[in-house]
């Protein structure tokens, strides 16, 4: 489809549908013209003319791409200039089956310029509409990349850390698997121009590799390779780590919570982990900051099995 000056071939279309629909009512506010000169105003209207513009409003209404633009538009204002322009035409053809024919042209014109007023009205809603729809596809397209990027970036820190044996290969296969098959399945809804389910799908990924990269730091930790200014910036340290974790649970197991519900053993370790991490917050409060690094730790770990129970698997 060509596109005029760079626009979007679904705008095209509706300003197509816009000039129909202007062309149709148009053509029911001209007089059918004839060798013989023009009747006078006052003369009875021709049954056949209003016939067919009945016929030709009956289409604009309800088979025309006009139509079809107002309906998959959803404004409001749209959808009640078209039930306004049926209610106009409906008075249109009662009037006509009872021979009223200068009260069924009128109504049928009123039902015709209602309807170019909804398609004027729907424009703005299809330009929003297409707006939202090419920014998730951006969102998308930019998500993919940052996902594959950092699950790259965790299956190279994951080989350093199975040659110092701080992990298990199987551990960070297992783990890259779990994300791959996150990412296809999002590739899948895209192709399907579902964007708004694979963003979100690719947003699990993300912070399950991030949770993935931050369980492989944590073994630094347990060797004592990474080195912090101070308890309190180890603290904060754990502080992200648990957030992470946070969201990758919220947004897995949301759709568990409004269906069946979620595993008892999951909702105990959610639980311990909320607890835990009152706990540490306390803790820092205090500036108990070791104290609160191993609470936070703890906490961590709980949502890493809730997560795991969940049929997630990722290091920790």
């Amino acid at each position: 489809m060509k596109q005029d000056g760079g626009g979007h071939p679904r705008m095209s279309c509706l300003r197509v549908s816009m000039l129909l629909a202007a062309l149709a009512v148009a053509q029911l506010t001209q007089p059918v013209w004839s060798a013989a000169p023009p009747a006078p105003v006052s003369a009875p209207m021709d049954r056949t003319q209003v016939e067919r513009q009945l016929e030709s409003v009956a289409t604009l209404l309800e088979r025309s791409s006009a139509a079809r633009q107002v309906e998959m538009s959803g404004a409001i204002r749209a959808l009640e200039r078209r039930d306004q322009a049926r209610e106009s035409y409906r008075l249109a053809r009662q009037a006509f089956e009872a021979g009223r024919l200068d009260e069924a042209a009128i109504q049928v014109r009123d039902a015709g310029r209602l309807m170019l007023e909804a398609v004027r009205a729907a424009a703005p809603a299809q330009a929003q509409s297409q707006a939202g729809a090419d920014k998730a596809k951006t969102d998308y397209n930019a998500r993919s990349l940052s996902v594959k990027a950092l699950l790259a970036a965790y299956q190279r820190i994951g080989t350093e850390k199975v040659a110092a044996k701080v992990v298990s290969s199987k551990e960070v296969a297992e783990a890259t698997r779990g994300i791959e098959q996150i990412i296809q399945e999002a590739t899948r809804l895209a192709g399907a121009e579902n964007y708004p389910r694979a963003n979100t799908l690719l947003q699990q990924a993300y912070l399950t590799v991030k949770a993935a990269v931050s369980g492989l730091r944590q073994g630094d930790t347990l060797v004592r390779s990474l080195n912090f200014a101070s308890k309190e910036e180890e603290f904060h340290y754990e502080l992200d780590r648990n957030d992470t974790h946070q969201m990758l649970v919220k947004l897995m197991l949301v759709e568990k919570r409004a269906g069946a519900g979620l595993n008892p053993m999951v909702r105990g370790y959610l639980e311990k982990a909320g607890s835990l991490r009152g706990l540490a917050e306390a803790s820092a409060s205090r500036g108990e900051f070791e104290q609160g690094v191993k609470q936070m730790e703890e906490s961590t770990q709980e949502l890493v099995r809730a997560i795991r129970s969940a049929g997630i698997f990722i290091p920790g």
